[in-house]
């Protein structure tokens, strides 16, 4: 696969290329879920179980739309900041530095730069995640075959994108996500080889851009 659409997260996860979205949708009211005393306990796992990730290491396989599939390496440091770095041939790199999340096509020398917490990337890298009565709606909860999947979006702009979270029940750990953009298209990534808690170069989270010179960039934290 030589050409990625620009992604959503990616994701998250892609959290994959699935994390971007770079056009600004239009805004548009969340429909929460209906959510059983089972439901709640359920988010209580998911929101403790994130929250006390402070960094994680591994490898992953997304899925486009079109069903090419593309690997490599991710690293996720809370708070915000993550990246997503895919094998050869494909020439695209993601990375959330704290404020921006960065879309760089080596092979096209393009950039593009949107604001982390516009899209549903900034959920799962934020510092601390709440479901329930913050600016996150919980529109889905699904429990089946061992697996349980939330699906989030932003209350201010439910259009901007979902993200559907889904974790194994033993142990419960989150093992892929799904973004679907505003057109309704769905991007998976599927973790594995996961490490979570290790020391990570914060270089990682860090873009230089090869244009800096001849136009302005914004500037991450």
């Amino acid at each position: 696969m030589r050409r990625l659409a620009p992604p959503l997260l990616a994701a998250l996860l892609a959290l994959a290329s699935a994390f971007a979205v770079f056009a600004p949708p239009a805004f548009a009211k969340p429909v929460p879920a209906k959510l059983s005393a089972d439901d709640r306990q359920e988010l209580g796992r998911v929101e403790g179980y994130l929250n006390e990730i402070g960094t994680l290491k591994g490898r992953f396989l997304q899925v486009a739309p079109s069903g090419a599939t593309s690997e490599g390496d991710l690293y996720l440091s809370r708070p915000g900041k993550l990246r997503l770095q895919y094998d050869p041939p494909v020439p695209i790199l993601v990375v959330a530095t704290g404020t921006w999340l960065v879309y760089h096509d080596s092979e096209l020398k393009q950039t593009s730069y949107v604001l982390l917490n516009s899209t549903p990337a900034g959920i799962l890298v934020r510092r601390n995640l709440v479901l329930e009565g913050g600016d996150v709606t919980v529109t889905r909860v699904e429990r089946k075959a061992g697996l349980t999947a939330v699906s989030l979006v932003q209350t201010e702009d439910a259009a901007a994108g979902e993200i559907t979270l889904v974790f194994t029940q033993q142990p419960f750990q989150l093992r892929q996500w799904k973004v679907k953009d505003p057109q309704g298209q769905i991007t998976t990534v599927s973790l594995f080889d996961a490490q979570p808690g290790i020391a990570l170069d914060g270089k990682l989270f860090e873009f230089a851009d090869p244009k800096a010179g001849e136009l302005k960039m914004p500037l991450g934290n």
